[in-house]
C-alpha cells in the first residue's frame, strides 16, 4: 500500500535550512529517500561509516560534502547523535550558503548538551503518525486501537509491531541513551501516564501509583517531551468571564503507543476508553494539521473551576467540544455555551459521530469527517 505523505520536504527546502525533528517510527528516513534521492546528499548517522568519522572529528562534514555529488540540499539524519556537528553546519550555512535538512527522534541531547541550535537559521517542521487525510480507506476504531505508525498500520500483526516498538523503543533505547538509570519505576510510570493521558496532570496522584517522587514524575514528563513521545497540552487561561484551571494535559503521540503501554487488550466501542481514544485521535489530527499547514495558531483546551470543559481551542479559529456519541443534543454543548460568552473564537463546534449536522446558537455540530475535511482544508 503506497501512501502519500503530507511534508513536503522540496518546498519547506526552497529557501532555507530546517530541522527536521518526529518520533522513531513515523516515516522521516523514508520520506527523505523517498522525495529528496538524487537531489540531496544524505549523511545516516545511523549509519558507523559516519558516525564514527564525524563524532571524533565533526570538521570532517566540510570534506564528506565536498566529495560527495553535487546537490543544493545536505541531509543528516538522527543529527542529535553528534551535536557538534551543528556548529560547523551553521559555519557552513553563513560562509557558503547550503541549505540543511537535520532530522532527529529526539531533542534531548540538543538541549541538555547546550547545543548550536543555528540561531534563527533554520526552521523547525515535525512528523507525525500517518493522518486521516494522507489514509484514504480509513478504519476508525483500527485506528484507535493500534494508531498511525505506519509499520503498525500497514502490518497484519499491529499488536506485535506496537509491542516490539516499546520495547525497542521506548524502554531499551531510552535506557541506552542514558536518560533513565532504573528502568522498573521508569516503567511503572509510563503506564501510570499511559492510563491518564489527555487527563489533567496530577503529579502528586502519578507518583503514588508509579511508586516515584513527584519530582521524578516531572522529570520522566520532560523526558518525554523532550524525546518526542508526548506533548503537553497548555490550559486557555484568558477567561474573562469564568476563571479557567491552570492545570495541563499530557497526551502521547500515538494511540496505539498509549494503549500498549497502558496494557490495553480491547477497545469497546462504548467504552469510556473509546471516547478518550477519540478525543485522542482528534488531538493528534489537529496538532497534525497546524503543522503541516505551517499555522502559527497555538492549540490548548479549556475548563472553569466549575467544571465546564471544551477539548481543543485553536487560536482565535475556533473551539472544539469532542462527543463520541451517535446522537448529540444540547446538553452536549453545555462547555462551548459557556466559551461562546467569551468571544474568544469565530466558530464552535460539537464534533461527533452523528450525521445530522445542524447549527444551533451560534454552534455548530457537525460529523468527525466533516470536521476534519475542513481542518485538512484549512476552513474553519
Amino acid at each position: 500500500m503506497r501512501i502519500r505523505r503530507l511534508l513536503d520536504l522540496e518546498t519547506l527546502l526552497k529557501r532555507r535550512s530546517y530541522f527536521l525533528f518526529g518520533p522513531r517510527g513515523t516515516g522521516k528516513s523514508f520520506l527523505i529517500r523517498e522525495q529528496l534521492r538524487g537531489k540531496a546528499l544524505i549523511i545516516d548517522l545511523l549509519r558507523s561509516e559516519f558516525y564514527l568519522r564525524l563524532s571524533s572529528a565533526p570538521s570532517q562534514l566540510e570534506e564528506i560534502i565536498d566529495a560527495g555529488e553535487k546537490a543544493s540540499v545536505v541531509v543528516i539524519d538522527e543529527v542529535q547523535k553528534v551535536p557538534l556537528l551543528l556548529d560547523e553546519v551553521h559555519r557552513l550555512i553563513e560562509e557558503r550558503g547550503i541549505r540543511f535538512l537535520l532530522t532527529g527522534s529526539s531533542a534531548r541531547r540538543l538541549k541538555h548538551g547546550h547545543a548550536n541550535l543555528l540561531a534563527g537559521r533554520a526552521a523547525r517542521a515535525e512528523m507525525f503518525p500517518l493522518t486521516w487525510k494522507e489514509l484514504g480507506d480509513f478504519d476508525l476504531h483500527r485506528y484507535l486501537r493500534f494508531g498511525g505508525l505506519p509499520r503498525v498500520y500497514l502490518s497484519e500483526e499491529p499488536e506485535e509491531e506496537l509491542d516490539a516498538y516499546v520495547r525497542t523503543y521506548l524502554l531499551e533505547e531510552i535506557q541506552a541513551e542514558g536518560f533513565i538509570r532504573h528502568l522498573p519505576p521508569f516503567n511503572r510510570f509510563l503506564q501510570t501516564a499511559a492510563l491518564a493521558s489527555g487527563e489533567l496532570i496530577n503529579f502528586a496522584n502519578i507518583a503514588g501509583d508509579a511508586q516515584v517522587a513527584p519530582s521524578t514524575v516531572r522529570e520522566h514528563y520532560q523526558l518525554l517531551e523532550d524525546t518526542l513521545v508526548g506533548f503537553m497540552l497548555p490550559p486557555w487561561i484568558k477567561s474573562k468571564r469564568r476563571k479557567a484551571i491552570a492545570t495541563a494535559k499530557f497526551y502521547f503521540f500515538d494511540t496505539g503507543v498509549t494503549h500498549t503501554l497502558a496494557g490495553t487488550k480491547q477497545l469497546e466501542r462504548n467504552s469510556d476508553l473509546f471516547g478518550r481514544s477519540f478525543e485522542h485521535f482528534l488531538a493528534m489530527e489537529i496538532r497534525s494539521a497546524l503543522s503541516y499547514q505551517r499555522s502559527r495558531d497555538p492549540l490548548w483546551f479549556w475548563r472553569s473551576t466549575h467544571g465546564h470543559e471544551v477539548d481543543f481551542v485553536v487560536g482565535g479559529r475556533f473551539a472544539v467540544e469532542v462527543k463520541t456519541k451517535a446522537r448529540i443534543g444540547e446538553r452536549d454543548a453545555r462547555g462551548l455555551r459557556a466559551f461562546l460568552e467569551e468571544d474568544a473564537v469565530r466558530r464552535h463546534y460539537v464534533v461527533s459521530q452523528d450525521r445530522v449536522e445542524r447549527k444551533s446558537g451560534g454552534i455548530e455540530f457537525i460529523h468527525w469527517e466533516t470536521f476534519l475535511s475542513r481542518l485538512w482544508a484549512e476552513r474553519d
